[in-house]
């Protein structure tokens, strides 16, 4: 049965001065300040703010599983303190990490959700199939959730979210860990749910032209709404503030991004395809030696700039240029540390990695780029030497790893896709447990976690359980731990995934510094952008290499009417060239 729908006009959701403590060993943390927002219904909003902002509690009043410390959420005109089970019954909610069953099967996992939403079984002959075609998922009901891959994945959890059609549909970062192919399909979803059956969608993300997507945008920073409105009025007061420059011949994109980092009174400096694109703080202009010989353009704001320029409170950039990585020897410029001839990795009778050749640079930051089940993860694990090849030739800091992957691994670093540090150890206590893994004796053990702690400001935290870190901070420390030993190479497996861009502007900024000083740096991601920070990238699809150069050369191999495309423009027509013969067969 069909939800009962709300009063026309009134609104799917209201919250009213909502606050949420929570108890962290010796302090509480005020999760929320008193938050008022309301939600009219047929609507898409973009809950949008940093790591820690409050954004999951907040979804979790809403959706009744928390009781908020102070105000009220009113859903479709139920209070979610005291009539929680019947507000559970009318909406949608699709936390982070969805509960998948893996040894079940697609219809197997709908079935078991039909089941407990008590759907009859005339509801499911119309809803099944509605499902599978809106997911495209039909051609896979018999094949196991834990072969699917994360883009398939994650539509499944939405599949088993709307087993029984929902007014309100709440979804806390739907699009984390997806490839722009996926992406772009969950948001078809999104907009044929609002559009053909009146759905209100409240949904958070870490990408901010999802949040330009959104009819409206509520902006949350530290437990305060600091402002509820469409985007467009959020880009608006950006007016006049924002600026983008060419590379200069001979410079390089990261050299310039660094260079207007300098500039007084800016507040982002972020490369956007083959420019860098400035903010000033308000009543500011670009001037001085940093901008002298430069020709910058005045851009149309975005709300990006908006959300940035809100999070630094107008602050101007900090740009520290000083590091002192440890041990990592220097080596010649140009020499090859990492080559890769023909490799292969086979499980069973299915090719996850095929054929694959390449060369990295020292000093290069190289992007490793694919859709979901491309076989990035897979390469990255048999150049860590943590997954033995199945044909071919590896060398990592001339080192063979069929033969001496061992040796090799003294000389990396890895922050894996997922958190890997232990939650239950302090931030201290991870350091101290890394630094003795990689063999560091006490005193220089000691040393290394003081310049860990200080150099990634981690002191604030550092007698914290790692598990109730902001996913900011725990990126943080998951690289400060990767580096303790001063690695030569280091693999970064989408390290700022579902990090907000201030997080991503900061890691982007470590990696930066590395690069300048001789690491070869490897890294996969799905922010799309980012790979234009790479010097050189190859992009992948199930198993094989579709194309690898610069990130200009790469977007050229598909420009068309002399116009060049975006990374993700150009990322998703190579996916599709590589599909289509495929389909076709």
């Amino acid at each position: 049965m069909t939800p009962p729908a709300p009063k026309t006009g009134a609104p799917a959701l209201q919250a009213r001065r909502v606050v949420k403590r929570f108890a962290q060993k010796h302090r509480a943390v005020d999760a929320l300040k008193g938050v008022d927002l309301t939600l009219a219904p047929g609507k898409v909003t973009g809950l949008i703010g940093p790591d820690g902002a409050g954004k999951t509690t907040f979804l979790r009043i809403a959706a009744g599983l928390m009781l908020p410390d102070g105000g009220t959420v009113s859903v479709l005109g139920m209070d979610t303190a005291t009539r929680a089970l019947e507000v559970q019954a009318v909406i949608g909610y699709m936390p982070q990490r969805f509960g998948l069953y893996g040894d079940l099967t697609v219809q197997e996992n709908l079935t078991l959700y039909a089941n407990l939403q008590g759907v009859s079984a005339a509801e499911r002959e119309q809803r099944f199939p509605e499902l599978m075609n809106m997911t495209g998922l039909g051609p896979f009901t018999s094949r196991l959730a834990r072969f699917l891959s994360g883009g398939m994945k994650q539509k499944l959890g939405l599949a088993c979210t709307l087993v029984r059609a929902p007014r309100l549909l709440l979804l806390d970062e739907p699009t984390v860990g997806v490839d722009p192919v996926s992406r772009r399909e969950l948001w078809d979803i999104v907009y044929r749910l609002v559009g053909e059956e009146g759905m209100t969608v409240l949904l958070s993300t870490a990408y901010m032209d999802e949040a330009e997507r959104c009819d409206r945008v509520a902006l949350i920073h530290q437990g305060n709404l600091l402002g509820h409105r469409p985007p467009a009025e959020f880009s608006a007061r950006m007016q006049g503030r924002v600026y983008t420059a060419a590379v200069p011949e001979g410079g390089s994109k990261r050299g310039l991004q660094q260079r207007l980092s300098t500039v007084p009174g800016a507040v982002d400096a972020v490369i956007q395809g083959e420019r860098v694109r400035l903010v000033m703080a308000s009543g500011q202009q670009p001037r001085g030696d940093a901008v002298q010989g430069l020709e910058l353009e005045p851009s149309e704001p975005r709300f990006e700039d908006s959300f940035v320029d809100a999070l630094r409170d107008g602050e101007a950039l900090v740009s520290s240029t000083t590091d002192d990585r440890g041990q990592a020897s220097a080596a010649p410029e140009g020499e090859t540390v990492i080559r890769v001839q023909g490799l292969t990795r086979r499980f069973g009778n299915f090719e996850a990695v095929r054929n694959l050749s390449f060369e990295v640079g020292r000093g290069e930051v190289f992007g490793l780029l694919g859709a979901n089940g491309a076989g990035k993860s897979t390469t990255f694990r048999m150049l860590c030497g943590l997954l033995p090849a199945s044909a071919g030739h590896l060398s990592v800091a001339g080192v063979n790893l069929r033969t001496a992957a061992a040796a090799a691994r003294q000389r990396l670093g890895y922050v894996s896709q997922r958190f890997a540090l232990y939650g239950n150890l302090t931030v201290r206590q991870n350091l101290r447990f890394f630094a003795s893994a990689y063999n560091l004796r006490r005193r220089q053990r000691e040393e290394r976690i003081r310049w860990a702690i200080n150099s990634f400001e981690l002191a604030d935290m550092a007698d914290a359980d790692s598990e109730t870190l902001p996913l900011g901070y725990k990126q943080r420390l998951a690289l400060a731990a990767a580096l303790m030993h001063g690695p030569d190479i280091l693999f970064l497996d989408e390290p700022t995934s579902g990090v907000d861009p201030l997080a991503r502007r900061e890691f982007w900024t470590w990696i930066n510094r590395l690069s300048g000083q001789g690491v070869t740096v490897l890294i996969t991601t799905h922010f799309l952008e980012e790979a234009d920070y790479c010097d050189r990238l190859a992009i992948m699809a199930a198993g094989e290499l579709l194309a690898v150069g610069t990130p200009r050369a790469v977007k050229e191999q598909v420009a068309e009417s002399g116009r060049l495309p975006t990374m993700e423009e150009a990322f998703i027509s190579l996916i599709e060239r590589h599909a289509a013969p495929r389909e076709a067969s």
